[in-house]
C-alpha cells in the first residue's frame, strides 16, 4: 500500500470518528487541530470543518488562487435581488427561504417590505436583514 493510500485512510478513519463525538469533544479535537474553537453550537458544522482540515491535512487545502477568488466573491445586494431571486437561510435547523418580488420580499405566503423584518419573525430579534441572509460585502469574507 502507498504512503498516500495508508495516509487517506488513516484520514478517513478520523474523519468518521467525528461522527461519534459531542459538541465538547469536538471542540477539544478543534482545539488540537486548529486552536481555539469558535463560539458555534453546531455540532454538524464543527464536524464538517474539522472533517474538511483532516483532508486537508492529507490532501492539502485550498491552493493561492481559489482561495484568492474566495476571498473576492462579493454579493452586491442591489444586484443580486432582481425579482424572482430566492434567498435561503438555515437557522436552527430549519430553511428560511425568502422570495424577491417586484412589491417586496416574500416569507411564508406574507409580504414584507424589508430583510430585516423577515430575519426579525424568523430569529425574535434584532438583525440587520442583508448581514442575517449573509448578502453584504463585508460578510462574505
Amino acid at each position: 500500500m502507498s504512503p498516500q493510500t495508508e495516509a487517506a485512510q488513516v484520514a478517513t478513519a478520523q474523519a468518521r470518528c467525528l461522527e461519534d463525538m459531542d459538541l465538547e469533544a469536538l471542540r477539544a479535537e478543534w482545539r488540537r487541530r486548529i486552536g481555539p474553537p469558535p463560539p458555534v453550537r453546531s455540532v454538524d458544522l464543527m464536524r464538517r470543518v474539522l472533517a474538511w482540515r483532516i483532508q486537508a491535512e492529507v490532501f492539502g487545502g485550498l491552493d493561492v488562487e481559489t482561495r484568492r477568488a474566495l476571498r473576492s466573491t462579493r454579493i452586491a445586494p442591489k444586484a443580486a435581488l432582481q425579482p424572482g431571486t430566492r434567498i435561503t437561510r438555515e437557522w436552527q435547523g430549519r430553511a428560511h427561504v425568502v422570495e424577491v418580488q417586484a412589491d417586496g420580499f416574500w416569507y411564508e405566503s406574507q409580504r414584507h417590505n424589508s430583510l430585516s423584518a423577515i430575519a426579525r419573525q424568523i430569529t425574535g430579534a434584532r438583525w440587520n436583514g442583508p448581514r442575517f441572509f449573509g448578502l453584504r460585502a463585508e460578510d462574505a469574507t
